[in-house]
């Protein structure tokens, strides 16, 4: 791996505030070993993340300005405790400033938000990652309209940053039918795995425009709504594999989860 570019990544972040849920975390060691191993895959280039998660939606893409990011307990119906949770990582307003420079310039709305805070989308993978909370952070919104092309344009806009040692990650889910889970829905199971082999299929096997035009067309695979009624958890896969259009994708994370449905997590570069 060309340690001058890093690599992009696309995770799956699990349910809620689940690094701090003793009970829930067993369940999750095979995600949270594979998120910890990433430090390790970029190494000491790194210098700040950018992570655009799927939980901040908003009409342009915005970009969080803040130096000390607040919380935001985006989640319903755990324990007090988790109400409470603290990740003082710093913000980078310079890195901000440069995604609302490289948006712009490539046409895109964009803006700076000076107020946002933390999302668990970043702060629950983010904790597995760098439990120190030492690795400056910045996250970039999705738009409400879910345009899968726009969202791969964006990447592509970002995608000098790689070369500054900043580490571009999507924060989803491969699966995100809540409803079907939640209800133990015996049809999750199947196609989970139904949609996951597409995906596997797109991304190790193809890269450049192949890799692009399968994924525009996403609600052409095999179970597609079935595994995404809202593709919010989906969209940033298109900004990590963007920034790099040209590069092969290995897969970092696969499971049955608790024997509900498959997830997975991709590294592209």
């Amino acid at each position: 791996m060309d340690t001058q570019k890093l690599p992009t990544y696309f995770i799956s972040h699990g349910g809620g505030p689940w690094p701090w849920l003793q009970d829930q975390r067993p369940h999750y060691r095979q995600l949270e070993a594979s998120l910890q191993d990433i430090p390790r895959q970029i190494g000491a280039a790194a210098k700040a993340v950018l992570m655009i998660s799927a939980h901040w939606e908003d009409d342009d893409f915005a970009v969080m300005a803040n130096a000390h990011p607040s919380m935001i307990y985006d989640y319903g119906g755990f324990p007090p405790h988790t109400y409470q949770i603290k990740y003082p990582a710093p913000g980078d307003p310079p890195l901000a400033n440069a995604v609302y420079e490289l948006l712009t310039q490539a046409g895109f709305a964009s803006h700076l938000d000076a107020q946002r805070g933390f999302d668990h989308g970043m702060f629950a993978p983010m904790y597995a990652m760098y439990p120190k909370a030492d690795m400056p952070l910045v996250q970039l919104s999705i738009l409400r309209d879910y345009d899968p092309e726009i969202h791969f344009a964006a990447g592509r806009a970002l995608a000098p940053l790689r070369e500054q040692g900043v580490v571009i990650i999507g924060s989803g889910l491969s699966y995100h039918n809540l409803r079907a889970i939640f209800s133990h829905d015996p049809a999750a199971a199947t196609t989970s795995r139904q949609f996951d082999a597409w995906l596997q299929d797109t991304l190790l096997r193809s890269t450049g425009k192949v890799r692009k035009q399968k994924l525009l067309g996403w609600e052409k695979a095999p179970a597609a709504r079935e595994a995404h009624p809202r593709e919010d958890h989906l969209i940033p896969l298109m900004v990590a594999a963007g920034a790099a259009e040209g590069d092969q994708a290995t897969r970092i994370y696969f499971e049955n989860f608790m024997n509900s449905h498959v997830a997975s997590s991709y590294r592209f570069g």
